[in-house]
């Protein structure tokens, strides 16, 4: 019954992923600055916070609630520690720093309910539903996509320092960002993300991590070319930057 959850709730993922990719094509995700102003809006860091916690929270109270001895074994919590570290930033951090625009509460309510199921997916399986022998831990998968995942964590935490300090306070005008990788793509806060995911899907190897990758890739890549496109309002953004892939895409 369990695993059977673990099961659909993946293929959820995998087809939510393909809608939001369809979708995305005729019009971006409405967040940031395509949400629209009507409705009633909660500030951006209480909104982040909200929205992202339940990701957080999931799994350690999964964890907190799994029998001692069952299920967390050393590259069990790895894995574990791996994707709440994420949202650790995402929703202690991030949420309290940024200065984005005021989030549809509707936004907030189905975004919340998205990270706590899948919060439950990844911490569930990784709890209940795996075994990692001891060699795991000296894998070379082990140490590429924890590799991968860090880049991305630090691609992710540099370029939103960026974003966060183009404007002053207050301010809600857009600028061009500049530095780290954002001299080479529009989206490099989307493209540490991704790494981030995909990252963690190599090390853990399963089918749920792998659709989680997956999801964001189709979630976000799309928002990066609607990113890209958006820049070139500016006449001096440089010609040579892609959206999402460096000097390819």
């Amino acid at each position: 019954m369990l695993e059977s959850s673990v099961f659909y709730l993946s293929w959820m993922l995998i087809i939510g992923g393909v809608v939001l990719f369809w979708r995305q094509q005729r019009v971006c995700a409405l967040y940031g600055r395509y949400a629209p102003g009507q409705g009633h809006c909660w500030p951006a860091g209480l909104a982040w916070f909200l929205q992202e916690v339940p990701a957080l929270l999931t799994p350690l109270l999964l964890l907190l609630w799994t029998e001692e001895g069952s299920g967390s074994g050393t590259g069990t919590l790895v894995l574990l520690c791996t994707f709440v570290l994420h949202y650790s930033y995402r929703s202690l951090i991030y949420a309290f720093l940024t200065r984005g625009r005021p989030v549809p509460l509707r936004i907030i309510v189905f975004s919340a309910a998205f990270c706590g199921l899948n919060g439950f997916l990844q911490g569930h399986h990784l709890l209940h539903c795996t075994h990692f022998h001891h060699t795991w831990m000296t894998a070379v998968r082990l140490a590429a996509g924890w590799f991968l995942f860090l880049v991305g964590l630090s691609i992710n935490i540099h370029s939103d320092h960026i974003l966060r300090n183009l404007r002053k306070p207050g301010e809600l005008i857009y600028r061009i960002p500049r530095g780290g990788m954002f001299e080479f793509v529009s989206g490099a806060n989307f493209l540490g993300e991704i790494l981030e995911w995909c990252g963690y899907a190599v090390a853990a190897g399963s089918f749920p991590a792998w659709a989680w990758a997956f999801f964001t890739v189709c979630s976000i890549g799309p928002r990066a070319c609607h990113h890209h496109r958006y820049q070139y309002q500016f006449e001096d953004y440089p010609p040579s930057r892609k959206a999402i892939i460096p000097f390819l895409l």
